[in-house]
């Protein structure tokens, strides 16, 4: 899969919008379709150019692959499998993938669901030392046999239950290292970011669980190796960090039942009908048991991905990581929020096998109005899972390849310096963002895409976006900007007195009905 690549067009499902063929493109890729705002023109205007065209980046058909799989079907094989691509693009593009074939990988069972041990027929013999190596030695020849400059990691294989985190095991780089060299529990993805770091490869974690144990983050400080994670950021959640941003920033409450409140403080939640208000006042309430106040997210899938997380370990895993995405959204409102309180917060994801990779997402998000009131949104949501998660893949390779490239300095600290080695820049692309220790995680969305395009802007010297504006909202806009509208037309202020003109809508005032006082002379 090298450069350059055959083009490749297919008639669209949609022939209802249209006729024309579909040639590849990248839709959903932040880097190859995202615009950057560099400002404003000399008419005012403001001018977007793509993300790719701000800082030099790879071109992604400049990109080469390969990977590992439990299975041994080669690519053409296992597309046709997933089921993913309309027949007569898989088709197209049979002979292109038929000679690609996944490396052998490791399978460790308890770590995924059993309906999995199918698949598992091109696995890495041997004890975790030795698989560890392996995994070593594939990405050195990968770079050799390519003649690459980088390699980049990504975990985009099964979500893993999670593991714990153990005082001896895995809490520091050398209990971890101690832990594969004995062959204690270990799981196949933190093995496999072991492995990268060693190498000196950057690796993130697509997947829910928690690969990235303090060993594994205290091994990449130590040999300066980026790490992200965890879980992709495609269809629902990415939702969510929006909707329930816009809910608690327009100042509605979407909060929980009795019990998820703190017992002290202006006034508590009781099993009765009457709520303790600001004064001491008694307001009607509701039954909050029938009532409850929520979000609540609901999937049904049929792929692979939807088999896997049918086991409860695996579906925990998932769960944590699309629970926490409100968490710095409630918090930034203590206003609306006490400290402690939270909404409720469920989420239920089942495998249907008929929908295939074409999955369901049902969210409720049930808010609190003044005087007692409710506001309820309900979402239906059909995303083809797969592709909405490959342009996040690509922007990931790009993004991480792009800081390793990046130096910087500050007022404080002249020396050059990196980013932390845990690549919280990425939280954009990310479900449960990692971030390095101390730091605050940030999942509102646009929150985290406006760190990113302010880092490009700060690349070639362009000063934070602040969406402000000013120059368009003064009385009296620089000479640099053109006017336009109804003030654009008004007569200079006269200094002299004398009786205030009328306007062109009969009024006394200016355009907008506001009261036109005398301009004072200057004194001295």
């Amino acid at each position: 899969m090298r450069s350059p690549r055959p083009l490749v067009t297919t008639p669209t499902r949609h022939l209802a919008l249209s006729a024309a063929p579909q040639e590849a493109n990248y839709y959903g890729s932040l880097t190859q379709v995202g615009t950057v705002s560099l400002g404003l023109d000399a008419e005012g205007q403001e001018v977007f150019v793509p993300f790719s065209a701000l800082l030099p980046m790879v071109a992604p058909n400049d990109l080469v692959f390969d990977g590992w799989d439990i299975s041994s079907l080669n690519l053409a094989e296992a597309m046709r499998r997933a089921k993913v691509l309309d027949w007569e693009l898989q088709e197209q593009l049979w002979p292109h993938m038929e000679a690609l074939r996944p490396r052998p990988s490791v399978y460790i069972p308890e770590f995924i669901a059993a309906n999995q041990s199918t698949r598992a027929d091109n696995l890495i013999p041997g004890s975790r030392a030795q698989q560890l190596e392996q995994i070593r030695k594939d990405i050195r020849d990968f770079r050799s046999s390519a003649g690459l400059d980088k390699v980049i990691v990504l975990w985009t294989a099964n979500t893993e239950r999670f593991c714990e985190v153990v005082p001896g095991l895995n809490d520091t780089a050398e209990n971890l290292l101690r832990t594969i060299e004995l062959g204690r529990e270990v799981s196949p993805s933190t093995l496999f970011a072991v492995a990268s770091i060693l190498e000196g490869c950057a690796f993130l974690n697509g997947s829910p669980q928690n690969t990235l144990v303090p060993g594994a983050l205290e091994l990449a400080c130590q040999r300066r190796v980026f790490v992200g994670g965890d879980d992709f950021k495609s269809g629902q959640t990415k939702v969510k960090s929006v909707l329930v941003d816009f809910l608690i920033s327009s100042g509605l409450k979407v909060r929980g039942p009795r019990g998820r409140l703190p017992s002290a403080g202006r006034g508590t939640w009781a099993a009765s009908t009457w709520l303790v208000g600001p004064q001491g006042l008694q307001l009607p309430g509701r039954h909050l048991y029938s009532q409850t106040m929520s979000i609540v997210s609901y999937n049904h899938l049929g792929n692979n991905d939807g088999q896997n997380l049918s086991a409860p370990l695996q579906f925990r895993s998932k769960e944590v990581s699309k629970s926490n995405v409100v968490d710095d959204m409630v918090q930034s409102n203590p206003v609306l929020y006490m400290p402690g309180e939270e909404p409720d917060h469920c989420v239920v994801i089942k495998y249907v096998p008929y929908v295939g990779d074409s999955k369901r997402a049902l969210d409720e998000y049930t808010s609190e109005l003044m005087l007692g009131g409710t506001n309820t949104l309900v979402l239906h949501n059909t995303c083809e899972d797969s592709l909405l998660a490959a342009p996040i893949m690509l922007d990931l390779a790009l993004l991480t390849e792009l800081c390793q490239r990046v130096s910087f300095c500050t007022d404080a600290d002249p020396e050059p310096q990196t980013f932390h080695p845990v690549l919280s820049l990425l939280s954009f692309l990310f479900k449960a963002p990692l971030v390095p220790p101390g730091s605050p995680v940030i999942n509102a969305l646009f929150r985290q895409r406006s760190c990113i395009e302010n880092i490009l802007r700060a690349c070639v010297g362009l000063p934070p976006q602040n969406h402000m504006l000013l120059e368009h909202k003064m009385e009296r806009p620089g000479p640099s900007l053109k006017q336009v509208g109804p003030l654009a037309a008004a007569r200079p202020v006269s200094n002299k007195k004398g009786p205030v003109p009328a306007s062109t809508n009969g009024c006394t005032g200016d355009a907008n009905g506001h009261p036109v006082e005398e301009p004072q002379m200057p004194t001295t």
